[in-house]
C-alpha cells in the first residue's frame, strides 16, 4: 500500500504538480498535491483512490490480477477500472496540459486515498479537519461508469451505505452434533433465521420504520431513464448472469439499482466448511450485512433500527452483537450547476454524443464529505463500462476509454477555465 501511495506521489511530481506530500494517517497514507498559479480562475479538487478490493477467487482470473494484461482492447488487472486506471486519467490529463502549454487553465488540487474500499475513515477525518487547505470550487471524481460504450455519462446521484457485521454466539465451545444436536443452539442457523426475517421474498425490507424517510426518484428523472438504451434481458444475461432478476417488482430495474434502498448479505462464516465431514455444532458465526440507502434516509436511524431488530429477533439460546463497519448517506448533485454543465459539454465534444445523466447504485462517501465540509458539488465523470467486472475476477478497463478519458478531463479543465 505504501508503494502504491509513493507511486501516486511520484506520478504527480512528474506531471508538474507542486507541494506533493504523503500524509500519514492511522491507516494508509493520503497523497496531496496542488498547482495554484491561475489567479482569478476556479480551483478543481481531483479525488481518487489507490486501494483495491481483494482479488479472490484467484483461480477465476485468466491472467494474474496484479500483472496488467491487455486483451481485446482491454486492460485486465485488479483496480484497472476501480479506481487506479481512472484516477491515473486525472494525473495524465494534467501532465498533458503542462507539457503542451507549460501551465494549467485552472487551479488544481489532488487528494488520493488508500482506504476507499474499507470505508474511507482517514480521508473523511482529514477533509473535516482541513477544509481551508482543500478549499475548491468543485471536486472531480472518476470512479463511476459510462451507461453504455461510447455514451458520455455524468452521475448525479449515489446511494448511501451502512455496512455491518452481526456476530452470533451459542455454546461456549464447538459441540458434537450427535451428542448435543436437538438441544444445543446453532449460531449459523440462528443467523439464517434472523436474516430471513429481515427481507421478504419480494425484496421488501421488513425492519420496522426502514422506509419512513425514503425519497423516490421524481417524474422528470424517471422519464429520462426510460429514454436510456436499457435492455432487461441483456442486463440479466450479460451483466448479472443469473436465472432471473429479483427485488421489488413494482419498481423498474433501474429504480431498484439506482434509487431504492436494499439489504444484502455478503457472507456468512462459521462452523466447518472444509473437505469431508465433521459433525460439529459451531460455537459462533458471523454475517456481513449491508444496506444501500435512498436519498433522505439517515444512516444513524437505519443503524438504530437494525440494532433493535437484531436484539428483538435473536433466536433463543444465542447472543448477537451488531457492529457498524462504515456508514454514509446518499447524495445528489444538481445537474444545473455551472461546472456540471461545462463537464457535460466537454464530455459531449470528446465522444460526439449527447451526455446523459444517471444515478449509481454504489456509494462514494467522499462526495458527501466534500458537500458537508467544503460546501462544493462533485462532478462524477466516469469512464468505466457496466461490464468491467468491478470487485470481481478479470476486472478490466477499455484502453480506448483511458485515452479518451485523458482527453475529456483535459478538455473540461480548459473549458472550465474559459467559462470563469
Amino acid at each position: 500500500m505504501r508503494r502504491a501511495a509513493e507511486f501516486v506521489a511520484d506520478s504527480l511530481r512528474a506531471a508538474g504538480l507542486e507541494n506533493v506530500e504523503l500524509i500519514e494517517t492511522e491507516g494508509h497514507p493520503l497523497v496531496y498535491a496542488d498547482w495554484m498559479h491561475a489567479p482569478g480562475k476556479p480551483t478543481v479538487l481531483c479525488y481518487g483512490h489507490y486501494d483495491v478490493q481483494p482479488p479472490d477467487p484467484l483461480d477465476l482470473w485468466k491472467t494474474p490480477p496484479f500483472e496488467p494484461t491487455i486483451r481485446d482492447g482491454n486492460l485486465f488487472a485488479r483496480g484497472s477500472a476501480d479506481d487506479k486506471g481512472q484516477m491515473y486519467i486525472h494525473v495524465k490529463a494534467v501532465e498533458a496540459l503542462m507539457r503542451t502549454s507549460g501551465s494549467l487553465p485552472v487551479n488544481v488540487k489532488f487528494l488520493v486515498e488508500g482506504e476507499e474500499e474499507i470505508g474511507g475513515k482517514s480521508v473523511a477525518a482529514y477533509v473535516a479537519a482541513h477544509a481551508a487547505k482543500l478549499k475548491a470550487d468543485v471536486a472531480l471524481v472518476s470512479d463511476t461508469a459510462m451507461y453504455a460504450p461510447g455514451l458520455p455519462t455524468l452521475c448525479v446521484g449515489l446511494r448511501g451505505l451502512v455496512y455491518t457485521e452481526v456476530a452470533m454466539k451459542g455454546a461456549s465451545r464447538d459441540l458434537h452434533s450427535g451428542l448435543y444436536g436437538g438441544a444445543a443452539p446453532n449460531p449459523v442457523f440462528a443467523l439464517i433465521e434472523l436474516l430471513s426475517q429481515a427481507k421478504d421474498a419480494g425484496g421488501r425490507i421488513l425492519i420496522p420504520g426502514f422506509y419512513d424517510d425514503v425519497e423516490d426518484a421524481g417524474e422528470v428523472e424517471l422519464e429520462s431513464w426510460k429514454s436510456l438504451p436499457f435492455n432487461e434481458a441483456d442486463f440479466l444475461n450479460k451483466e448479472v448472469g443469473a436465472l432471473a432478476l429479483t427485488g421489488e417488482s413494482e419498481y423498474s430495474v433501474l429504480e431498484r439499482v439506482w434509487s431504492r434502498p436494499t439489504l444484502e448479505v455478503h457472507g456468512i462464516a462459521g462452523g466447518f466448511t472444509g473437505a469431508g465431514a465433521k459433525t460439529v455444532i459451531p460455537a459462533e458465526a458471523t454475517a456481513k450485512v449491508s444496506f444501500r440507502l435512498a436519498p433522505n434516509q439517515d444512516p444513524d436511524r437505519i443503524v438504530a433500527s437494525f440494532r433493535d431488530f437484531v436484539a428483538e429477533r435473536t433466536p433463543a439460546g444465542c447472543a448477537a452483537e451488531m457492529r457498524v463497519l462504515s456508514a454514509g448517506p446518499a447524495c445528489m448533485v444538481n445537474p444545473d450547476h455551472p461546472a456540471i454543465r461545462v463537464a457535460a459539454s466537454a464530455f459531449e465534444e470528446t465522444f460526439e454524443r449527447e451526455t446523459v445523466f444517471v444515478r449509481s447504485g454504489g456509494s462514494i462517501p467522499i462526495v458527501g464529505d466534500f458537500a458537508t465540509h467544503l460546501g462544493i458539488p462533485t462532478i462524477l465523470m466516469g469512464f468505466g463500462l457496466p461490464d468491467d467486472g468491478l470487485h470481481s475476477p478479470n476486472e478490466k478497463f477499455a484502453v480506448e476509454n483511458f485515452y479518451k478519458g485523458i482527453h475529456t478531463v483535459a478538455h473540461f479543465l480548459e473549458k472550465y477555465g474559459e467559462a470563469s
